[in-house]
């Protein structure tokens, strides 16, 4: 049996990060990791999170990252002095990111950034940050929806066929499944956990499990 892990929102949150690697890995000797995006800003060190990440995996299993709209903003603020502006603004979290730093992000990791992947997509599943809108066809999404689109409470639709898995929307109450949709968002940088969704790569649907560390 071989699984895909689909890894939430991180937010520079570092320790709940190593502790979720350690128990995928323990999970199984071998699968899939997704993570969905949203590696920097507002949490205290993004700068070891995309460390982390960037090193990859320490066994062979795969390591795919997506671009989530914080890592676009980063980007965005480096080549852009209104977009900067907004970055580091109240909310944002830009600030607390450059600090992890002690100053300004390393151009290795705004290439690393810049050049992440909006979507991963397998047999049974499409992996985005933030959503995908059914209205259009799979491979005329938008780079603003998959990285900012909300859904309703509730909402679901038939994703062309596939489980759609995403985060983005962070709530306490997450990880949930809705029909054909699992948000993995449990909002780890404000006090919630950082979340897994495990999928088993023979078996089409939603999650055959969820694994749970606490901020």
């Amino acid at each position: 049996m071989r699984y895909t892990f689909a890894i939430g929102d991180i937010h520079g949150c570092i320790d709940p990060l190593n502790r979720m690697i350690d128990r995928v890995e323990a999970y199984a000797p071998e699968g899939t990791v997704v993570f969905l995006g949203d590696y920097v800003d507002r949490g205290p060190d993004s700068k070891s999170v995309l460390d982390r990440i960037i090193a990859g995996p320490s066994d062979s299993r795969r390591w795919i990252c997506l671009k989530g709209n914080h890592e676009d903003l980063m980007v965005a603020a480096y080549a852009d002095s209104d977009s900067r502006d907004v970055w580091i603004g109240i909310g944002i979290g830009g600030l607390e990111t450059e600090m992890s730093y002690g100053g300004r992000v390393l151009p290795q990791h705004l290439q690393w950034a810049a050049d992440l992947p909006f979507m991963h997509i397998d047999r049974y599943r499409i992996f985005v940050h933030a959503g995908v809108d059914p209205a259009f066809p799979l491979e005329q999404q938008s780079e603003h929806d998959l990285l900012w689109l909300r859904f309703p409470p509730g909402e679901s639709g038939d994703y062309w066929g596939k489980h759609l898995v995403h985060g983005h929307t962070p709530s306490l109450s997450n990880p949930v499944t809705t029909g054909n949709r699992t948000n993995i968002d449990s909002g780890c940088v404000f006090g919630g956990k950082l979340s897994c969704a495990v999928f088993d790569d023979d078996v089409a649907g939603g999650p055959i499990d969820f694994i749970e560390v606490r901020a």
